[in-house]
């Protein structure tokens, strides 16, 4: 069957010349299709310019990105094509040392446009991959996907488990449940990072179950964390608390305002056999209002306070708010850990905001690293929009 045809206006190839993988609505000129009907969300479509030159293929959909790009060459897209994207991706992380590491054994797979197939995250932990389907095109050919999957890790892969249900729904009314879409052994419900152990939940967790981008940074504060005292908030499962006391701290207070989180973190210090450690269940601003503890080591992790354009300029505040608090309260001589993985917030705005909670801190401040997300969560060099976590570590006079 022909593939429906997006046709350019004149000008506007000029980002897929560059390898740009998104097309937005606004450069479209017509749609050309031989039923003379538009394509459905998630279809597979060429996009020509206006002289009718073969740009990309991509997957249709309806909102501001029309088409997510997944070749910029007129190929097929079909078995043999997921099965070599699967394995590019896979060769990468082999070659960062992650497919056969004896104390890390959860890692990304596919991220998305950083690996060439915008709406597409699976996540690996320690034999079951985690696929969340971000587009309605990707959904479809999950069967490829799995079929891939399973070439790519044979023996080693125990389960795959489609988690897409609350990441597409606004683009169907059709009923999607997550589940499994293979399964050759029960999984394995515990997962390693540098040796730490980490209990897993995709099914019930946030996201595919782990914030594995924050891995390195994790590793990172095991080098300011001995003898001191270590506040970690929007803790989530308590990454950060379980490398602290691995460090040796004196003590780790875990906060987040989900319960579940709290129980996750708690279950997580067992595992690991730590002490030394108490967690809130509280507001993050809430609790350092009310903090009189002067922490040697603060950790300000906040979920997306932006997810769009519109809603930049009350994050950009919340930023301030928030590390303004930990800046006035830290010890002297206490170091900051602070991120934030709204990608609408560049890594210049959101360092201007922290300059800006700096000087009304009125405490004198250094910066010692600058940090992103790891090296399996891959930016593309022609999206710079995948380069999402920010974060900044300073040392506080």
């Amino acid at each position: 069957m022909e593939l429906k045809s997006i046709v350019l206006n004149k000008g506007k190839e000029k980002s897929l010349e560059r390898k740009h993988p998104w097309l937005f609505s606004g450069a479209i000129n017509r749609i050309i299709s031989d039923t003379g009907e538009a394509p459905e969300i998630g279809e597979l479509v060429e996009i020509v310019d206006y002289k009718n030159n073969f740009l990309a293929l991509g997957y249709f959909s309806d909102g501001t990105i029309a088409v997510r790009i997944i070749s910029f060459k007129q190929i097929d897209i079909n078995q043999e094509f997921w099965d070599d994207k699967i394995q590019s991706a896979y060769k990468l992380r082999e070659v960062l040392g992650l497919t056969d590491n004896t104390s890390t054994n959860m890692y990304r797979l596919m991220h998305a446009e950083g690996d060439g197939v915008p709406g597409l995250i699976i996540d690996f932990y320690n034999g079951t991959a985690v696929i969340q389907a971000h587009s309605i095109g990707i959904y479809n050919v999950l069967d490829s996907i799995s079929k891939a999957l399973q070439q790519v890790y044979r023996d080693s892969l125990k389960a795959i488990y489609n988690k897409s249900a609350e990441s597409i729904a606004k683009h169907t009314t059709e009923e999607i449940e997550n589940d499994y879409i293979y399964k050759n052994s029960d999984p394995n419900l515990v997962g390693l990072e540098y040796d730490n152990q980490f209990n897993l939940d995709w099914i019930n967790g946030q996201k595919t179950g782990f914030f594995l981008d924050q891995r390195e940074s994790r590793k990172l504060i095991t080098n300011y964390s001995k003898n001191k005292k270590v506040l970690n908030t929007f803790c989530y499962s308590g990454g950060f608390s379980i490398y602290s006391l691995k460090a040796g701290a004196k003590e780790v207070h875990s906060v987040d305002s989900s319960q579940k989180a709290i129980d996750l973190t708690e279950e997580n210090i067992k595992l690991n056999g730590f002490k030394n450690h108490k967690s809130f269940t509280s507001d993050t601003l809430d609790y350092l209002k009310e903090n009189t503890i002067d922490y040697d080591l603060i950790i300000l992790d906040p979920p997306a306070y932006a997810k769009n354009q519109k809603s930049k300029h009350n994050a950009i505040q919340g930023y301030k708010r928030l590390n303004l608090m930990a800046l006035k309260q830290i010890k002297s001589g206490g170091v900051l850990f602070t991120f934030s993985c709204s990608q609408v917030i560049n890594r210049k705005l959101f360092y201007d905001t922290i300059v800006a909670a700096s000087i009304e801190a009125g405490r004198k401040i250094r910066v010692l690293h600058h940090l992103s997300q790891p090296a399996d969560h891959p930016v593309n060099i022609y999206h710079p929009e995948g380069e999402y976590l920010k974060g900044l570590v300073l040392y506080v006079e």
